[in-house]
This record gives structure tokens, C-alpha cells and sequence, in this order.
């Protein structure tokens, strides 16, 4: 069976998200006085091959904390769809 993870990467909050601070500046000179903050972050799809759900979410559990997140920088949250 397979399983598509879709991965999304943030900078923790205490971090300076120095990418989000020029995007919310550039949408002030925009007109867009009402954005108060933007974080950017990393969303990814991975398709994995496994027999339950349990083992997918092994899986991406370590593939995101190996090495599509820095763990010292970055959170990482997940979904699990199977796919037909």
C-alpha cells in the first residue's frame, strides 16, 4: 500500500524569519496594511511505499527529522493520505 505524506516545514517561532519580515514589508508598500505577519515555510509531497499507515508515519517521522528539516531551526508537521 502506499501513503502520501504532505509535509510542512516552518522555522520555530523564536527564530527571525528574516524571508517573511521582507514579504510582509513588501506587502505593507502594497497597500496591505491589514498583514500583521508572514512566516514562509517548505511544503513537500512524498509518496511511501509501506503496509499500514503506522510504518508510513515511521517513516516520515524520520525522513523529516534526517533530513528534510533542520531539527535545530524547524518544526515539521505532517498528514497521511493512502493512496489509491
Amino acid at each position: 500500500m502506499a501513503f502520501k505524506a504532505k509535509i510542512r516545514v516552518t522555522l520555530r517561532p523564536s527564530i527571525l524569519d528574516v524571508q517573511g519580515k521582507a514579504s510582509q514589508h513588501a506587502l505593507e508598500n502594497l497597500g496591505y496594511s491589514s498583514v500583521s505577519s508572514v512566516r514562509i515555510g517548505k511544503y513537500m509531497e512524498v509518496i511511501i511505499d509501506e503496509q499500514s499507515s503506522a510504518d508510513a508515519e515511521r517513516v516520515a517521522t524520520e525522513i523529516c527529522q534526517k533530513l528534510l528539516s533542520n531539527p535545530v531551526m524547524e518544526d515539521f508537521t505532517f498528514e497521511l493520505d493512502p493512496v489509491n
